[in-house]
């Protein structure tokens, strides 16, 4: 018995899946938009201050690689390319300056970032709403102080001669000690004044994070007998870790910029080798001695650093598949 073979004829290839594409119709946006033109109308204003504000002023961005002269104008002084960056960086000060700078930031990320964090968690524990709300209120009542007022109250408090530190000090048989003059005490009174100053306000985005979680997580985790600390290490912090990659990231890109404000009122002669940072160093240069091109230069030097490092930490956020800015 003969038994033929069917030979299978080859399927043709399949036409290639068109990619879908995430924009969508010109009209159907514009739809989108006069549905919604009430937020748009409110967000011309923002746009226009950012415009205004913000981009335009990036014009005179250029007298930092030119000697500029307020009679020629931007486009009339000589170019003279990185002249001002070089001067900055062989300069004596720059060691100084740039060091002090590093201190207070780094000092002011490890202390300052997570106790806003750690006041977050301890106030969403409390059972009472009313002490609850007292304690939000007492904790960011000192963000609406000024910076000239704390600075003010840190002069009076730590006054060698009628200070209440310094009274406390003799009280204990020590000697008063001009906190406000000393170069080893600029420092931690800046880092502590300013946790103490803008921690409370910085911890409500922590407490609006942690209203956004499940509270039948809770409810489960207590049935299982999990104990307050283990739902915080469990549940609570979880939940708000992407919330705290993005702040930190954040942090990380304002890391060098500096109170300038607070530093400023702070500096004395006495504490001038610890307090002088990267923007009074600016501000002595630019508008007491009208080196202008050279303080621009500092401050350009200044806001490329900051760029470089919140990129740099963006990325690592990314590669380790946290929250990111984008």
């Amino acid at each position: 018995m003969s038994r033929t073979l069917a030979r299978s004829t080859p399927a043709p290839p399949l036409a290639p899946t068109p990619r879908p594409t995430s924009r969508k119709p010109l009209p159907l946006r514009l739809k989108r938009v006069g549905r919604a033109w009430q937020l748009y109308v409110l967000l011309v204003p923002a746009l226009i201050y950012i415009a205004v504000f913000k981009y335009w002023p990036m014009y005179g961005v250029q007298i930092a690689f030119r000697n500029y002269n307020p009679v020629d104008g931007f486009t009339g002084s000589p170019w003279v390319g990185l002249q001002h960056f070089i001067r900055f960086i062989n300069s004596y000060q720059f060691s100084q300056v740039v060091g002090n700078t590093l201190w207070i930031a780094v000092l002011g990320l490890l202390v300052a970032f997570p106790i806003p964090i750690i006041l977050a968690l301890l106030v969403n524990q409390l059972q009472s709403e009313r002490f609850k709300k007292f304690t939000q209120t007492v904790l960011y009542s000192p963000a609406f102080i000024s910076t000239v007022v704390v600075v003010g109250i840190m002069f009076v408090l730590l006054s060698p001669r009628s200070g209440l530190v310094n009274n406390a000090i003799q009280l204990a048989g020590g000697e008063p000690v001009f906190f406000m003059g000393s170069a080893e005490w600029f420092r931690p009174i800046y880092v502590i004044s300013d946790v103490w100053q803008n921690a409370g306000f910085a911890m409500i985005v922590y407490l609006a994070a942690l209203s956004g979680i499940d509270p039948a997580l809770h409810d489960a985790a207590k049935v299982d007998g999990a104990s307050k600390l283990q739902r915080i290490r469990h549940i609570d912090l979880p939940g708000i870790m992407p919330v705290i990659t993005v702040l930190f990231i954040l942090a990380i890109g304002n890391l060098l910029n500096v109170g300038f404000e607070k530093a400023l009122l702070m500096q004395t002669n006495l504490n001038l080798p610890t307090s002088e940072i990267i923007q009074t160093y600016v501000y002595h240069a630019g508008l007491q001695q009208a080196q202008f091109s050279y303080s621009a230069a500092i401050g350009l030097f200044n806001s490329i650093l900051n760029l470089v490092l919140l990129l740099t930490f963006n990325w690592v956020a990314r590669r380790a598949n946290q929250a990111t800015l984008w």
